[in-house]
């Protein structure tokens, strides 16, 4: 994909202009003639501007991650313009009142940047895609239908909804794996300790006594010795794996291979599919309830489902619909559906209906994961207690029995 700027008009004439992405200029220009907008230049964007580095005007906060726009301040930020729009606030002005009470620093400076957007003639949704990090695809083509269609204020009502739900099924599963997560720490704390503390006060008691060691105490004994003498180099090996997975899980491949995989994982694998289904069924449902034609709202929905695998799916989707196929031999194509979901999807299209059922099957996603979740403590308690259960058997078979091989042989004597 390539990276465009362009310029046009949208249906009430005012100036737009902004930055595409699309496979070559004519892809462009289709795609924005499907959003309605009069092209007047499309020409490829300059990399080097773009890729160029101005060393005082790195921010810190946002270079680590401490300002991010959270789902939080969108959501705030789409009910406080719905609340305004509805007031009949003028956009410029509900903007400029936002900049000011505004509490992130980063959401604060683009949404000034969008104010200066607006008093230049330029569209709500042209000056929101001057800032790709903060407002999505998703957001920004919601925005453009809402303005073309003189109902922004309930495209901000869909948009504040649609992040609460993603809000709420982040908590959920946060919540869920909580306990588990606690628990495999405390177990790895327990081993470290072990390893460092207790294991080499019985190995000096086992020396000096000469005892016949069982192969269970000689492997505890080893590998605490192991531990003790090579825990810088164990250390040095642990940090260069991880920044070497998060380099490879950054690349396109490996990003593809681990969005795959995580999907087959045990237990949580079906859970992180479905809420991915949830997401795109919503998204799916919006983008088509406010207008926007079938096969760019797939586009848009891609890049909302964050999942590489699944996107690689949608887009197939799209493919199929751009050469005539109905939206449901795609889903049955796509693989990514139950039989249900399909009927579903059927009686949409039978009906005209297909945003309302997309909701339904949303839902139906939603309560599934949430349902899931509720039992997942449930299911992983188990393999838990396995796994503590294991852990104390090797140390009463490495520690206690030749406690007791010895004191059993004192008492022979």
């Amino acid at each position: 994909m390539t990276a465009f700027n362009y310029q046009g008009r949208d249906t009430s004439g005012k100036q737009v202009k902004g930055l595409i992405d699309g496979a070559n200029m004519n892809a462009v220009a289709e795609q924005l003639t499907k959003q309605h907008i009069i092209i007047t230049s499309i020409e490829p964007a300059k990399k080097s501007s773009a890729n160029r580095i101005d060393v005082n005007n790195i921010d810190i906060a946002d270079l680590l991650g401490l300002d991010a726009v959270s789902l939080d301040d969108l959501i705030i930020l789409c009910r406080q313009m719905y609340a305004l729009m509805r007031a009949g606030v003028p956009i410029l002005r509900a903007i400029n009142g936002l900049a000011e009470s505004s509490n992130g620093a980063k959401l604060k400076k683009a949404l000034a940047s969008v104010a200066n957007q607006l008093e230049s003639g330029h569209a709500l949704s042209s000056a929101l895609n001057q800032h790709p990090k903060i407002f999505s695809p998703l957001f920004i083509s919601i925005i453009h239908v809402g303005e073309n269609t003189g109902q922004l204020d309930s495209s901000f009502i869909k948009l504040a909804g649609y992040f609460q739900r993603e809000q709420e099924t982040r908590k959920r599963i946060k919540a869920a794996m909580r306990y588990p997560s606690f628990v495999i720490a405390a177990i790895g704390v327990a081993i470290i300790i072990l390893n460092i503390f207790v294991i080499p006060v019985f190995a000096s008691m086992f020396a000096k006594l000469g005892a016949d060691l069982p192969l269970a105490t000689k492997i505890l004994i080893n590998s605490s010795a192991f531990f003790l003498n090579y825990w810088p180099h164990m250390f040095v090996a642990l940090v260069g794996i991880v920044f070497g997975v998060r380099a490879y899980l950054k690349t396109e491949k490996g990003c593809y291979q681990w969005d795959k995989r995580k999907l087959k994982l045990p237990i949580i694998g079906s859970i992180i599919e479905r809420s991915i289904l949830s997401r795109f069924t919503h998204s799916f449902a919006i983008v088509l309830k406010a207008g926007v034609p079938m096969t760019s709202g797939l586009s848009l929905v891609s890049d909302a489902v964050d999942n590489t695998f699944m996107r690689e799916k949608i887009l197939t989707m799209r493919t199929g619909i751009e050469s005539g196929e109905s939206l449901l031999r795609t889903s049955v194509s796509s693989k990514l559906f139950t039989p249900l979901v399909l009927q579903m999807v059927a009686v949409g299209e039978e009906t005209g209906k297909v945003d309302e059922l997309l909701e339904e099957v949303g839902d139906y996603y939603e309560r599934e994961v949430d349902y899931d979740l509720s039992t997942l403590t449930a299911k992983i308690e188990p393999l838990l207690l396995m796994l503590v259960a294991g852990m104390v058997l090797v140390l009463a078979l490495g520690i206690f029995t030749p406690m007791w091989d010895m004191a059993s042989a004192m008492q022979g004597k």
